[in-house]
């Protein structure tokens, strides 16, 4: 599995060559959350999001598909007593209906068959009132050129799905019926937006 065989080295991408940007994202998400919170995170990967997340809520959830990527996250967050480790699939969540208060899914959108699916999922497990918060690494620019990263990691084999532009990115999530969907956008190397939903 691609994720597996990267989860080593990912940390490299997500802290030396994007750093920057990664920081922001991160403390960005973490910004929403608030400490009674219960909040869960899928597509979690190494922990970049998570590190930031746990210490600003209650109890945090994370989640990734990948066994390699899940270890990673366990060892970049070590220390930090209020995180649930679970294997688990975006697509097909095994929690029940509004069971968090807050729901994040990290750079994982573009990577899916199926996104509509994935953001019903997350939809449906987040309590009413309470937020969805999908950043996502924005792949083209709006004449439709391709960044350097989304080049390499393509023909490296993580399928790409979905490229993005910022204004494609928040289309996307008016097209599936979320109001007032606002994003926060984070220009770098690779460019993050991070879109904040309120729960349908």
């Amino acid at each position: 599995m691609f994720w597996d065989n990267v989860s080593g080295v990912y940390d490299v991408f997500e802290d030396v060559y994007n750093g920057d940007v990664n920081k922001k994202v991160s403390m960005n998400v973490a910004s929403y959350l608030d400490k009674e919170d219960t909040v869960l995170e899928l597509a979690c990967g190494t922990g970049m999001i998570t590190r930031c997340a746990a210490p600003a809520c209650k109890k945090l959830v994370a989640t990734d598909f990948s066994v390699g990527m899940l270890k990673k996250t366990q060892d970049n967050c070590f220390g930090l007593k209020n995180i649930v480790f679970r294997k688990a699939d975006i697509m097909d969540i095994k929690c029940k209906d509004e069971s968090f208060d807050k729901v994040i899914a990290g750079n994982v959108i573009h990577l899916l068959d199926d996104p509509d699916k994935a953001v019903a999922q997350m939809n449906r497990v987040c309590k009413k009132g309470g937020l969805i918060i999908i950043p996502t690494y924005i792949n083209k620019d709006e004449q439709g050129n391709q960044n350097l990263f989304t080049q390499i990691v393509d023909k490296a084999g993580a399928g790409f799905k979905r490229q993005f532009t910022l204004e494609s990115y928040k289309q996307y999530f008016e097209q599936l019926g979320y109001e007032d969907v606002e994003i926060n956008f984070f220009d770098g190397r690779v460019p993050c937006a991070v879109a904040v939903l309120k729960r349908k």
